[in-house]
Formats: structure tokens, C-alpha cells, sequence
């Protein structure tokens, strides 16, 4: 198994490693922006190698007895980290780690702004004066493109500016890649970086839940082998609720959410749950709006 990379258009490339599989895009000058893509990509063709070989360690809860080696592994940890003592293993934040490696080398001289999409897990270069649209999807499962023409119709969509402390974009969700212990279709959260967006939405994503014996949940090693989390049980199933039932669960994740942003480990969340949602808007701005519907020519514009 040997990396891949495949030219999307003159802006964008497609690298994938085995599990990993990320979009990345970048405007400006061209010479700059070629330049930014070799760079990036001479640096994921080994960012495997390096994560199996800490494998072991980062499937444990973060402790402070144990710490990783490894760049990335490290930023994995220390996003994780800050939700201790809750049960988190570094794992949480594996794909905006590795979102997050590879965006300094477009933090460059003729770069106006560019983006690492790992699966979902993002993290932003915004020059000064620039800005970025950002797509909401709101439910992981009904992920499609609609059109030939690649156009994506998303749920809402929101600007972030330059000026703002957001340089990673997460969403997690029981639908999606990985395992969650709530019932969300989706959690979205905005942060300084992708590794701490990344931890958060998995933290807020298990908040948003409710007690009902018709919500499957299994063992994550029986839906996965060597799972991080073992024996925890996590959501398979959930049945349509009642509204009662969805509110109180988006009522608990935005009791995490602002938990957290008092904390300063996020900027803003977006929650949804059976097409009820809360947002939880910045501290210092009411600026971010969600506008439904939109299609837009990318999860950025």
C-alpha cells in the first residue's frame, strides 16, 4: 500500500494513504500554490508510516503517564488532552492532526487561502483580508452528490473571515466515519485549530443523547476490531424520537458546547438532531448565520 495523489483541477489535489483521504485546495499565485501542493505532499507520503507506528499508544485514554513521540501523534494527544478526565483517547482528533500537519506549507507568500478537507475534518489558511464559505451538511448519511455538474447542495452555509480565531472546521455524528455515543446527526464546531475542533465535535456529538431503550447501541469492538474504545457502547440505530425527546438531547450537547467555549476550546457549534438544531453562537459576535437551502460549487467557496 503506497500513497496516492491524483490532480483534481489546477487548484485542487486528491491525496489518499490507506485510511487517510484528504482534498486539498489553494488559491493564488500559481507558481506559489504548485509549490504548496509538492511540499504537502512530500510530507503526507509518510504521515501513515509515522501514526502506525504509535498505533498502540494512541488507542489508550489520554494520561499523563503516557505520552507520544511523534508530531503528530503530540498534537493528537494535546487536543485530547484538554478533555481529560473524561474518558478520550488521542484518536478523537486523528484527522484534523493530520489535516493540521499539512497546512503550513501553504502558509506562504503568494497563497491567499487554502484548505485540507480529511474526510471532513478541516484545517483553514486565511491570508490577511481573505475569507472562506464554509457548507454545513447537516446529516452525515445523506452525504451525495447530486449533480454531474459536482455541484453540492448543502443544508446551510457561513462565512469565515480572516480576522476571525477559526483555523479548523469538524463534524461528528453517529452516521459518520467514526463511532459516537450519542445520537446527533450531526455536530459541527468551529476552533482554533482542526485537531481541537476535531476532539471537540466527538466530545459534543456524545453529550447530545437520550435515555430510550429503542436506541441500538453495541460494543464498539463488536462493530470494529481493536476499537479505541473497547467495550463502550456505541450508537448503531436511532429510530425517528419524539421532538421532546430530541430537544432535551440538543439541549445536553449545548450545555457541553458552552461548557467548552467558556473553556476557550471552541468558537461556535452547530447541532442537529432529526432536522431540529441549536447553534451555539461565538461569545464575542453574533455574526455567524446559517442560511438554508444553498448549493455551492465546493464545501468552500
Amino acid at each position: 500500500m503506497t500513497a496516492q495523489r491524483t490532480a483534481l483541477d489546477n487548484d485542487r489535489w486528491h491525496f489518499n494513504h490507506g485510511p487517510i483521504d484528504i482534498v486539498a485546495e489553494a488559491h493564488g499565485d500559481r507558481y506559489a500554490v504548485a509549490a504548496a501542493h509538492d511540499a504537502a505532499w512530500a510530507r503526507f507520503s509518510h504521515v501513515l508510516e509515522e501514526l502506525v507506528q504509535e498505533l498502540p499508544l494512541l488507542r489508550l485514554p489520554v494520561t499523563d503517564k503516557l505520552r507520544p513521540r511523534g508530531v503528530i501523534a503530540r498534537r493528537m494527544w494535546d487536543a485530547c488532552a484538554a478533555f481529560s478526565p473524561m474518558f478520550i483517547t488521542p484518536m478523537a482528533a486523528v484527522a484534523g492532526a493530520v489535516a493540521q500537519e499539512l497546512m503550513p506549507f501553504y502558509e506562504r507568500p503568494g497563497i491567499e487561502r487554502a484548505w485540507i478537507n480529511n474526510g471532513g475534518d478541516i484545517a483553514l489558511h486565511l491570508a490577511p483580508g481573505q475569507c472562506a464559505r464554509v457548507g454545513v451538511f447537516a446529516d452525515i448519511a445523506r452525504f451525495d452528490w447530486r449533480e454531474n455538474s459536482g455541484l453540492l447542495t448543502t443544508d446551510g452555509q457561513f462565512e469565515l473571515r480572516a480576522d476571525q480565531p477559526v483555523r479548523g472546521v469538524a463534524t461528528s455524528g453517529w452516521r459518520g466515519r467514526s463511532f459516537s455515543l450519542g445520537i446527533a446527526d450531526s455536530v459541527t464546531v468551529l476552533a482554533a485549530t482542526a485537531a481541537q475542533a476535531d476532539a471537540a465535535a466527538t466530545v459534543i456529538a456524545n453529550a447530545v443523547d437520550v435515555d430510550d431503550p429503542a436506541i441500538r447501541r453495541r460494543p464498539a469492538n463488536e462493530c470494529k476490531d481493536n476499537s479505541d474504545l473497547g467495550d463502550t457502547l456505541v450508537t448503531v440505530d436511532v429510530p425517528p424520537l419524539a421532538p421532546s425527546q430530541v430537544r432535551s438531547a440538543l439541549d445536553t450537547g449545548a450545555i457541553c458546547a458552552k461548557v467548552l467555549q467558556k473553556g476557550g476550546l471552541v468558537w461556535a457549534v452547530l447541532l442537529v438532531c432529526q432536522w431540529q438544531w441549536k447553534l451555539v453562537e461565538p461569545l464575542c459576535s453574533k455574526a455567524l448565520r446559517s442560511k438554508l437551502p444553498k448549493t455551492v460549487g465546493s464545501v468552500f467557496a
